[in-house]
């Protein structure tokens, strides 16, 4: 399973981002352009030493991303998803896709994807922050198809 970041935005997010998928064994893509230079020093502060315990691949567009999925599903998490991720029946090969901080995805990118979920919010607000969102839905995500690490015995 992975965790796909569409042209983030916030190098803070992208290392917690990083940190999650080091802590839950989930490779991370990220799709640039992205709105920060890579060698940001928030990004590692963020990620911590984490950051040497995840897999990172970066691409340089979303064609070439898309390249890389051969058999995998693609799943948007988005606000104006058709459906909650909690109802959906997740496989251990997928690639959960998140949009950017500021505008989501454009349609076509959407249209491509094999499905467009939700994770239930109040009326009251607009979005949670990309990482917490990511940790959600990978959390959710790996506890369906038993891919969560083993918790140690005490």
């Amino acid at each position: 399973m992975r965790v796909a970041l569409y042209e983030p935005e916030i190098a803070g997010n992208v290392g917690a981002v990083l940190r999650l998928g080091a802590c839950l064994g989930a490779g991370v893509d990220l799709i640039e352009p992205m709105g920060f230079d890579w060698d940001d020093r928030r990004v590692r502060r963020t990620a911590m030493d984490y950051i040497d315990h995840v897999s990172i691949t970066r691409h340089a567009g979303f064609d070439a991303f898309r390249q890389t999925l051969g058999g995998s599903r693609l799943l948007l998490f988005t606000t104006k998803g058709a459906g909650s991720a909690y109802d959906f029946a997740f496989q251990p090969d997928d690639v959960l896709l998140f949009g950017k901080e500021s505008a989501g995805v454009p349609a076509p990118i959407a249209a491509a994807c094999d499905a467009r979920l939700l994770l239930p919010i109040r009326a009251e607000v607009r979005s949670m922050n990309l990482a917490t969102a990511a940790a959600l839905a990978l959390g959710e995500a790996m506890r369906q198809t038993a891919l969560l690490p083993e918790v140690p015995a005490p």
